[in-house]
């Protein structure tokens, strides 16, 4: 690992980091670069999910895939890209439901990082890509390291709200113990990609009924709007 882990999250995932996987994925990644693969997003925000929501500030959790494998797109938030790039697809669904569920209007600019700063962990099941291969580093050791941040907020006793979208999102979802307890909230739909988004993702209302569960258990709405 290249990333400093933030203090938050140094607890939960040092154990991880100490394990032959994340020691395998470290070395891929150096061999990767020095090959002169370009790596998405570059070194110093492969962790931004975790550096702008710390552990104890998580109050909802959006899973996404794997980052955007396109030159300037990823920026370590799932399904967000930095000002000035084009909005992709699946952004621009997440925003015209969520102009449809609570009335906002739809931003010009994919950077969700206001979300992230109020709570909101915008975390990728795998946390590098090759430029212009999607799901290159899916199976090298990321989802140890994410699946132990997922679990740890499921292991607090705060009420939390975890927004799946989509199958992927939903079989990690499945192999976190405790997160169907009852203490969470959790809202599935599909993915809003433009090729599932019609399915059941329109409509699904998941940002209602985040702020929803939050006012009712004592822990403050987010607010959406960008």
């Amino acid at each position: 690992m290249t990333d400093t882990i933030p203090d938050s999250w140094q607890p939960v995932l040092d154990p991880v980091l100490a394990t032959p996987q994340a020691r395998q994925l470290g070395g891929f990644l150096v061999v990767e670069e020095q090959a002169g693969k370009a790596i998405y997003p570059p070194r110093g925000r492969r962790l931004k999910a975790l550096e702008l929501t710390p552990l104890d500030a998580v109050k909802v959790v959006i899973l996404g895939q794997d980052p955007y494998h396109g030159p300037g797109q990823a920026m370590g938030l799932c399904f967000a890209v930095p000002e000035g790039v084009r909005v992709p697809p699946s952004l621009v669904n997440i925003y015209k439901e969520l102009e449809a569920d609570l009335g906002v209007p739809r931003p010009d600019h994919g950077d969700l990082s206001k979300w992230a700063r109020q709570g909101v962990l915008l975390l990728n099941n795998t946390l590098t890509v090759e430029a212009g291969q999607a799901g290159s580093h899916a199976g090298r050791g990321w989802d140890a390291i994410t699946d132990a941040c997922v679990a740890a907020v499921a292991a607090r006793p705060e009420p939390s709200v975890f927004i799946l979208w989509g199958s992927h999102a939903q079989a990690k979802a499945k192999r976190i113990e405790g997160l169907r307890s009852g203490r969470h909230c959790v809202i599935e739909s599909p993915h809003p990609s433009p090729l599932s988004a019609h399915r059941g993702f329109f409509g699904s209302k998941p940002f209602s009924r985040a702020n929803a569960f939050l006012a009712e258990n004592g822990r403050g709405a987010i607010d959406w709007q960008l």
